[in-house]
């Protein structure tokens, strides 16, 4: 068993650069999965057993999971308390050991963060083990679409002048990540859901995804198309919702010519945009 690495939307890192970790059912087979991948990739890495290669996958993931859990709550706890997370983190990040950075979001999205990680859950019971630091990972990584869609109802409440049942909100951003066309549990589809169930009207616009494909539990998404953005189109959304933040975006139009923006991705303050229609969430 080899399991997956792969870093989508990554420029720095490709399949043949990343490490390649092997498993084997004896030492036959671990020598020959060896003898594969010691062709293919940078370095092959041996371990034990098929077993502690899965592991070393569930690791992994379970560590990002509970990393991005952690800064997603003091994300929480920063902004009642009227201090900035992103700038937060990028001072703690200066510190050239002990620290390293994660960073919040809307949710999670992908298949090995927001669903690989119960499969050690599932198979711990088995053992009468509670995986509680997963469990606690996993509640706060989910809550974190309603988080932000009270956001958007407040601040189109307070800045707006508008109910959220009454607004039309472009959500920017279907795939999970940025720079990507990959789209498997994004919580875009959550906010697009929750949001259209207080008596929203939405529309996305998503340069790597043009059409919403079927997916495991938004089938009545499937099929919504992009919508072209301009200044036009723009003006006719009561506030824009920043869940992805693609690089091609032009940030600075964006801003300009939208009534109001949530940016849950700090993509506008990374553009250098200060402007008194963009909150973060």
């Amino acid at each position: 068993f080899s399991p997956e690495r792969e870093d989508p939307g990554n420029p720095d890192f490709g399949t043949s650069t990343i490490p390649k970790v092997v498993g084997g059912d004896g030492a036959g087979a671990l020598a020959m999965a060896l003898a594969l991948y010691g062709a293919l990739v940078v370095k092959a890495v041996p371990v034990s057993s098929t077993a502690t290669a899965e592991a070393v996958k569930l690791t992994e993931n379970i560590f990002r999971a509970v990393n991005i859990a952690l800064v997603n709550e003091l994300k929480t706890v920063y902004a009642a308390m009227g201090i900035d997370v992103w700038e937060v983190i990028e001072a703690a990040k200066t510190k050239p050991f002990g620290f390293m950075p994660f960073y919040p979001g809307p949710g999670l999205g992908g298949h090995c963060i927001p669903i690989d990680p119960f499969y050690l859950t599932w198979k711990a019971r088995e053992y009468d083990i509670a995986t509680r630091f997963i469990e606690l990972a996993g509640e706060i990584n989910t809550r974190m679409p309603y988080q932000v869609v009270d956001q958007l109802a407040a601040m189109l409440d307070r800045k707006g002048h508008k109910n959220l049942s009454d607004a039309r909100v472009l959500i920017l951003g279907i795939a999970y990540k940025k720079n990507i066309d990959d789209m498997r549990e994004s919580p875009s589809l959550k906010l697009i859901e929750l949001i259209e169930k207080r008596g929203a009207h939405v529309d996305y616009h998503d340069p790597f995804i043009p059409v919403i494909p079927p997916t495991r539990e938004h089938a009545e998404l499937a099929g919504r198309k992009s919508v072209a953005i301009d200044a036009t189109s723009l003006a006719g959304f009561d506030a824009v919702l920043i869940a992805t933040d693609h690089d091609e975006i032009d940030y600075p139009a964006l801003v300009s010519g939208s009534k109001l923006v949530i940016d849950t991705r700090n993509a506008c303050a990374r553009a250098g945009i200060k402007a008194n229609n963009v909150f973060k969430a």
